[in-house]
């Protein structure tokens, strides 16, 4: 077949798929903004990069964006079509990023497939979960209605869908949900493995290595969805009980998902500030985001790995944290309890329930009896359903071919 990925930010969520479509005889390309710095495992072309769209009113401006990407990633596949007679028989694209509005105007006859990541819904997921740092308004959940607009387009549209997960397919509405197939991104088990070997020096900091007393905390970015604010209102108590501790905080400072500070701070620079003289700094290591070989040893090395989010597109990190035999203590979210049963894999803890999370966190860095149990059952976790080379790729290879038309 000829299969066209269409991406703003290719590879994305397709790192493993492509390359292994196009080792299987099929013509695989990929159609991605012209801005885009990722390496791609296979033949790129891009499109024009939007500008800003001057849109009045706030609720129009979110598909005005969408909308003009999709155009301009149109034009780019019209160009295919027109200038090189390419016409695919599948297309797998994101809906994300509105890259997929037009494309059947271009390619009428071929197969759309769609990642559905997450539907946007102003009840029982993130909207109004944490009043605190996202009070809930008649005007937040007009704006969250308006940001849906392009993803039930995108997979009305479409012939198939994907979700990593049952909690990001089930945020779908019921008449929708027949389209969707889910299947994990799958992990690398091979490499992303228990590890006693594994040791990181911190910038400035001491070299950790497994077994010291390590308390890690890993997020794109320190933002209230993957409860930053919750983690550290537990670390005086955590610090506090366990002197010899370090914690080490992964993550940038800029807003991935929700909003920042209305001051202009970081939400890091806002805790700290809240915090005070309760924590010990020379043990509370922020880090940034690290290469992915020195994050890889983290979460080997680390004893006890906090993982915390708001009802939301569950992290790459914790299934690597799991594969990687780790002591996971997460959030009793509806994400996190698809892979982590308490007292089985992992610890789970009420979200806003700071003592219960210090007392965990403590709990852990301490020596749990349970531990080396826990960390066999989380590993089993994955490789049981998650593997990328056992499970989630072959699986995702014959979803693709399942729509060729010469079957």
């Amino acid at each position: 077949m000829k299969i066209l990925f269409v991406h703003q930010n290719f590879p994305g969520q397709f790192p493993h798929l492509a390359p292994a479509l196009a080792k299987r005889g099929h013509e695989v390309l990929a159609l991605t903004d012209e801005k885009n710095q990722r390496p791609s495992p296979v033949k790129t072309l891009r499109y024009k990069s939007p500008e800003p769209v001057k849109t009045n009113g706030v609720l129009g401006r979110c598909y005005s964006d969408f909308a003009e990407r999709g155009l301009l990633a149109a034009r780019g596949a019209r160009a295919m079509r027109d200038r090189h007679g390419y016409v695919p028989d599948v297309i797998i694209g994101h809906t994300g990023w509105g890259e997929t509005l037009f494309l059947q105007e271009i390619w009428p006859d071929a197969k759309l497939l769609v990642y559905a990541e997450l539907m946007y819904r102003t009840k029982g997921h993130d909207v109004g979960f944490d009043p605190e740092m996202h009070p809930d308004s008649d005007e937040g959940r007009f704006l969250t209605i308006s940001r849906s607009a392009h993803l039930l387009q995108g997979i009305v549209q479409a012939d198939a869908a994907l979700s990593p997960t049952r909690y990001q397919a089930e945020s779908f509405a019921p008449e929708l949900r027949s389209k969707i197939t889910v299947i994990h991104d799958g992990i690398d088990t091979t490499r992303v493995c228990p590890n006693p070997d594994a040791w990181i020096q911190l910038p400035d900091g001491p070299r950790l290595c497994a077994g010291d007393e390590v308390l890690s905390f890993v997020s794109r970015s320190l933002e209230p969805y993957r409860g930053f604010h919750v983690f550290m209102r537990a670390l005086p108590e955590v610090l506090a009980a366990r002197p010899d501790a370090h914690v080490v905080l992964v993550g940038g400072d800029d807003v991935s998902y929700g909003s920042a500070p209305r001051d202009g701070r970081s939400w890091k620079d806002v805790m700290l500030a809240e915090l005070g003289g309760r924590l010990d700094l020379d043990r509370v290591h922020f880090v940034g985001r690290l290469p992915y070989a020195h994050y890889l040893s983290l979460i080997q090395l680390t004893r006890v790995h906090c993982y915390l989010t708001y009802p939301f597109v569950l992290s790459w990190s914790l299934t690597e944290a799991l594969s990687a035999g780790g002591y996971v203590v997460a959030s009793d979210t509806a994400p996190v309890r698809e892979l982590i049963r308490d007292g089985e894999n992992g610890r789970l803890v009420p979200f806003f329930d700071i003592p219960a999370l210090s007392a965990a966190l403590i709990h852990g860095l301490s020596g749990d009896h349970e531990a080396p149990r826990l960390r066999d059952v989380a590993r089993q976790t994955i490789l049981s359903g998650y593997d990328l080379h056992r499970h989630s790729l072959p699986r995702q290879i014959e979803w693709v071919e399942s729509f060729d038309p010469m079957r």
